[in-house]
């Protein structure tokens, strides 16, 4: 578990829940808060702008910091943790009435229908085209040696897209380095055909007015190998006489100094000896032997999938190889060319990521089992890249692939990443002059997913971990690939609750705000789209499904409180904040609205556990009662309590836990067995809780008659395994929870879920004073982070005949929710509280 060190504030999660300044907190483990300030806020708002501005304008503020918000008072414990006291807040649900109705499943079928059918007509990719790879290709002779161009589909493809003010590029998000290069290609190709003479003119009329914006132009966003590819393009117009261009315009002169840097370190006996990126830019090389150049072909005839530089290498060669590419992406994208292709790898990848971060992959596991299953077969030792078979991998496909075949059971190895690493650091290709933050936030996430002993992983996670917070605390999280909506969310979203401590409907909440849908945008050699990637249709269908969980969880959140009244619960003075929270760790990991008895259990079973707890561990007597309860009510089967007369909170909690049973036994899914074999497993599972709280229960919570916060959310071993047999009941998964109960050691899997759980437990009780525990808690850190990594590896691997997957991922859910609820202040959760319960997504 990495140990995080508070940086200065820059912004909240999810871009701030509430309104007023978030409150700057250090914790150990992966929750952390910071203040958003108004120029972060504005940064954020401007990584995308509007149809027709400026890419260049994109600005991150470097943070500011903030010393105390209103009404905290901070207190030092030790170097490394800092505990703020948080000012009194109003009651979590006050102001937030049931939304109204929002379509249901049917409504939102003829979404599912769409995008079902947009991922089965999935092939090598849907990407946009571009106008400077078109251009290149254009420029092919005739190869027979007659007069015209071997393609004039592109030229009509050129002649169809000048867009109004004369330029060619994307028409939605103007980048000068995207604008620029396009038209200059597309004046360039005409020009040599002698085309299209008042288009040629509109477009230099553009270049002469806008090539100043390239000295103003945000580096981060320069296209892939422009300073290579754009002077020789300027030598291309130059050579067919093309007046008007103003090519000694100082907004040029840096970037011809910067292309002969780069050529003098280009190693060309190793361009023309190994595959390398360099292939991607051969248009923009001199001195290619193209003899020897030859033999590094994709086996698609390709460069490095290069349309531009393919096109090249005919005109220069006329390999039949290279022919055969071209002409088969020029008649696919009738008469233009993307500026890469094939994507097949990367569009797969990408795509079952979008789908299960916005909370919605659930309706297509079969399409994504597809995917996932075609990826697999193109994985290799050295790592992929964006398209199958390539010869140049690259660590951010290679991440994205380790991270999800892995999740979804593949075996993959993680010695994939010692191909990208070099004297302790981590690289995106070899060769590269920058490091891209969508690379490293990838391994990130990809070194999340780390087994007991996988050293490369915890070092990879180490750099990119300390790479990103670096760029985040100077406000530079921007990346040489992609325009997003909100990647320095995305960013601190993953950094600050990382695989152990991110909750399913927490951040499908978040990725909500950060996904852009058809406004996000990719940089090549051009801007290009990708619309099964980037698609307003998931967007769509995922905030009408989180709307419409969320109605239904509001229902049961108000059904909820209404069950606690009415049992008399309040008598013991647990606050209705921590039954709030307790239904929200429930929801937030079991969603679904068919899982509604699942996640009622959950919530119900937490909250009169943690108070039969606490009666227990501050009564004496409560022992004894609770124990011929135990053995009257439950295991003899004999519903008198008459015997409790007197002992008024001992009634209510016998009373409540009866009635719960009983409840629970109505809501349960039938089984074969009926409704009889329910209730005698429900009162097992109780009854060994019961034993084990009577013999071995301490007072952890003093004498004070209030339980304390946090309990109904992290629990102990005994908790934690009465939670799960309860929640499997519940969802009829009978054989499961029956060979849990009366086996008294359990499975290896059971004890280490169990025994994460209780430390956990113990990890929020000595945080009570955590500079006194200071030093246990720092152990206790390292026995749960070695836990969880084999729990991960148990779940996501590892075959257990004793143990179903279902009961596992049941396990994980009830152990990454204490994960989550011990490493993360009481107002983080609140706010994650408002966001996935309360606020409607708009």
């Amino acid at each position: 578990m990495q140990l995080l060190r508070l940086s200065p504030p820059a912004r909240a999660p999810f871009g701030g829940l509430h309104a007023g300044p978030l409150l700057p907190v250090l914790l150990k483990g992966p929750c952390r808060s910071r203040g958003k300030g108004k120029d972060a806020a504005a940064a954020a708002a401007a990584v995308v702008e509007p149809a027709g501005t400026r890419v260049a304008g994109r600005r991150m503020a470097h943070p500011t910091a903030v010393s105390s918000a209103k009404g905290i008072q901070a207190k030092t414990a030790g170097n490394e943790v800092q505990i703020l006291e948080r000012p009194e807040e109003r009651d979590l649900d006050d102001d937030y009435p049931v939304i109204p109705e929002v379509p249901g499943a049917a409504d939102s079928q003829p979404l599912i229908s769409q995008v079902r059918s947009m991922l089965r007509s999935m092939g090598d990719g849907d990407i946009s085209i571009s106008g400077y790879d078109t251009a290149w290709v254009a420029l092919v002779p005739r190869l027979d040696g007659g007069e015209g161009p071997q393609f004039p589909a592109t030229l009509r493809w050129i002649s169809s897209n000048q867009l109004a003010d004369g330029s060619w590029g994307d028409s939605a998000l103007f980048s000068a380095y995207d604008r620029i290069t396009n038209t200059l290609a597309c004046v360039v190709a005409l020009t040599k055909w002698h085309l299209g003479p008042g288009q040629r003119a509109a477009g230099l009329r553009f270049l002469e007015e806008n090539v100043w914006r390239l000295a103003e132009e945000d580096p981060e966003s320069m296209p892939i190998g422009f300073e290579i590819a754009f002077p020789a393009l300027l030598e291309a117009a130059r050579s067919l006489g093309i007046v008007g261009f103003p090519y000694d315009h100082e907004a040029l002169q840096g970037l011809y100094a910067t292309r002969e840097v780069k050529l003098k370190r280009i190693p060309m006996e190793m361009m023309h000896r190994v595959p390398t990126s360099i292939l991607h830019t051969l248009e923009g090389m001199p001195g290619v032997d193209w003899h020897r150049i030859l033999r590094l072909q994709s086996g698609d005839g390709s460069f490095l999938y290069s349309p531009s530089a393919t096109a090249f290498a005919l005109t220069q060669t006329g390999d039949r190889k290279c022919l055969e590419y071209i002409d088969a992406i020029v008649r696919k994208f009738d008469g233009g060319v993307p500026n890469v292709y094939p994507v097949d790898l990367f569009e797969h990848l990408w795509v079952v990521d979008r789908l299960e971060r916005l909370g919605i992959s659930r309706y297509f596991e079969q399409e994504i089992q597809h995917c996932l299953d075609y990826v697999s077969r193109y994985w290799t030792a050295e790592g992929i890249s964006w398209a199958r078979n390539s010869h140049v991998k690259d660590v951010d496909d290679t991440a994205m692939a380790f991270r999800l075949l892995r999740t979804h059971g593949y075996d993959v190895s993680p010695a994939v990443f010692d191909n990208f690493e070099k004297d302790g650091e981590f690289f995106c290709f070899v060769g590269q002059s920058t490091q891209a933050v969508t690379g490293m936030y990838n391994l990130n996430r990809a070194s999340q997913v780390r087994f007991p002993g996988e050293d490369v992983l915890r070092r990879a996670g180490k750099f990119s971990y300390e790479f990103l917070r670096e760029r985040e605390a100077k406000g530079t999280i921007r990346d040489k690939w992609i325009i997003a909506k909100d990647l320095p969310g995305e960013v601190q979203y993953t950094l600050d609750f990382p695989w152990y401590a991110s909750l399913p409907r927490v951040e499908a909440r978040a990725y909500l705000d950060q996904y852009g849908g058809d406004n996000d945008i990719w940089i090549g050699k051009t801007l290009y789209r990708m619309p099964l990637v980037n698609n307003n249709t998931y967007l769509e269908l995922a905030r009408r499904d989180f709307n419409r969980c969320q109605v239904q969880h509001q229902l049961e959140w108000h059904g909820l409180q209404k069950w606690f009244a009415e049992n008399g619960l309040e008598a013991f003075g647990v606050a209705r904040e921590d039954i709030l929270r307790a239904y929200f760790l429930a929801a937030a990991c079991i969603f679904e609205p068919t899982r509604a008895t699942e996640r009622l259990s959950w919530a119900r079973v937490s909250v009169l556990a943690n108070i039969i707890s606490k009666y227990l561990g501050s009564n004496s007597s409560g022992k004894k009662m609770m124990e011929r309860f135990t053995h009257n009510s439950l295991y003899e089967g004999n519903c008198d309590v008459s015997w409790l007369q007197g002992d008024a909170k001992g009634e209510i909690l016998v009373r409540a836990l009866q009635r719960l049973i009983d409840l629970l036994v109505q809501e349960a899914l039938p089984i074969d067995e009926g409704p009889m074999y329910i209730q005698n497993l429900l009162q097992s599972a109780w009854i060994e809780w019961m034993t084990e709280k009577i013999n071995t229960e301490d007072d952890v919570y003093g004498t004070s008659n209030v339980v304390p916060t946090g309990s109904c959310m992290v629990h102990d071993k005994e908790t934690c395994l009465l939670l799960v047999k309860i929640i499997e009941i519940s969802a009829g998964r009978i054989g499961e929870a029956a060979s849990m109960i009366n086996n008294k050691d359990g499975t290896w899997f059971m004890q280490l879920s169990s025994s994460i759980c209780d430390n956990l437990h113990h990890k929020m009780l000595l945080s009570q004073d955590a500079e006194e525990n200071k030093a246990t808690i720092s152990h206790m850190n390292r026995k749960i982070d070695l836990g969880m990594q084999e729990l991960v590896q148990n779940v996501l691997w590892e075959d257990d005949d004793k143990t179903s997957k279902k009961t596992k991922q049941t396990f994980l859910s009830v152990v990454k929710s204490c994960y989550y609820a011990t490493n993360c202040p009481p107002y983080i959760v609140d706010r994650h509280v408002s966001k996935v319960i309360f606020e409607h997504v708009v």
